[in-house]
């Protein structure tokens, strides 16, 4: 949605909250579909934890580094965070409800990153002194180094882990992350996401308004949608191709029976169909999206055209005389997305964006800086400057 206002069709989508932190890929205005997802894993983060089910979910890298993640240093005397997580309860040092541990949030605000009086919109009073407490009691007394140096401890291995694990997912499926502009959200998404951004080596970064609640968003501006698979696996030049048009079909009228549930116009639908794709042999397919109408032996020539391009922009090379088969098909039949035009909602009726400074610590410096503060809602459109700065908003910064 955001890609598209922007014009930025290729996006590393950065969802940074409470617990964890997320990364997703958006290629050519698209997110990323898989159809392996595991459920209840026994060690959150970890792959093989859980029960495997075969549904489509949008793909998307997970790890514990969120505003609650807990610092510690482990049995080397190294730091480290998360993936355990002091939550909303009882939460961060500095949000003075029984907190002891030292926090990503509490190295925030110590670094001045975070406005303690101006936290949510200032709804809630963040106690610095609370934050720097726990950060000197458990790292910064026992490294025999400043609260600060601590904090900007705390705050460097976040990002490292979260662009670590941002890159090797873009990698892994065969793509450049110089090429994916960041577009960052979450409560705690802003705040890391520069830094984040810089490691990775996005060319953009883009903070959509109201950063803070895009999750809550992104179900508003997402169109009511169907998806259908039917799993019928077979070398391309043997394929039986009135079975395939036959599911097919009985899939979509599947997707348009349940848009008809949703009250969406069966004629404003559209439905894209879709075979997941792999050289014969191979374990891993890719996605491929099939040519419209019924599908024959005269179809292979585009539908082996349309693989060889997706499979040549990942692994930047193709295989010859190894037959080409297809895995799954899927029909997904889509309403229109809806109509929404974003705007804030709220207004500084001064118009004066400049708040003032505050001391802010930044990596590789060596005393804080008399940091520029703005106010979101009352810059004006292009508005520019030099950094660095801190812009805040009522749920994010």
């Amino acid at each position: 949605f955001f890609g598209k206002l922007t014009n930025l069709s290729h996006l590393l989508a950065f969802d940074m909250g409470g617990t964890t932190a997320k990364a997703s890929i958006i290629h050519n205005y698209k997110p990323e579909i898989t159809n392996h997802f595991e459920a209840g894993r026994v060690h959150r983060f970890k792959k093989g934890s859980g029960l495997p089910v075969r549904i489509p979910v949008i793909d998307m890298i997970e790890i514990g580094a969120g505003g609650g993640s807990i610092a510690r240093l482990n049995a080397l005397g190294l730091l480290t965070v998360g993936p355990d997580s002091a939550a909303s309860q009882p939460g961060p040092a500095c949000y003075g409800r029984g907190g002891t541990m030292p926090t990503v949030t509490d190295a925030d605000v110590v670094l001045g990153y975070l406005n303690p009086d101006y936290f949510l919109g200032g709804t809630m009073k963040l106690d610095v002194e609370a934050a720097r407490k726990a950060i000197f009691e458990h790292l910064a007394d026992p490294l025999s180094i400043s609260v600060e140096e601590a904090a900007l401890g705390i705050y460097r291995v976040v990002n490292e882990n979260m662009a670590n694990a941002a890159r090797v997912h873009i990698l892994e499926k065969g793509l450049d992350p110089r090429h994916y502009s960041m577009i960052a959200f979450g409560g705690a998404g802003p705040v890391h996401a520069f830094n984040v951004a810089r490691l990775v080596g996005s060319p953009k970064m883009l903070i959509p308004v109201g950063a803070g609640v895009a999750s809550a968003l992104g179900f508003l501006v997402s169109p009511v949608a169907s998806e259908e698979m039917t799993s019928y696996v077979t070398k391309l030049n043997n394929a039986n191709w009135l079975k395939i048009n036959t599911f097919l079909t009985e899939m979509a009228a599947k997707g348009f029976d349940f848009l008809d549930r949703a009250f969406v116009d069966r004629a404003t639908a559209t439905v894209e169909r879709i075979a997941e794709m792999r050289y014969a042999g191979q374990g891993h397919e890719i996605t491929v999206t099939l040519p419209n109408g019924d599908l024959s032996a005269d179809s292979l020539t585009e539908i082996e055209r349309r693989f060889k391009a997706e499979y040549e922009l990942r692994y930047q090379r193709s295989i010859e005389n190894v037959p080409m088969e297809a895995v799954t098909w899927r029909v997904v039949v889509s309403g229109i997305s809806p109509d929404i035009e974003p705007s804030q909602s709220v207004q500084n009726v001064s118009n004066q964006y400049f708040k003032g400074t505050r001391g802010v610590w930044f990596p590789n410096q060596k005393a804080a800086i008399d940091c520029p503060v703005y106010d979101r809602y009352a810059l004006p459109v292009g508005q520019d400057f030099d950094g660095p700065a801190i812009i805040e908003e009522m749920e994010s910064t």
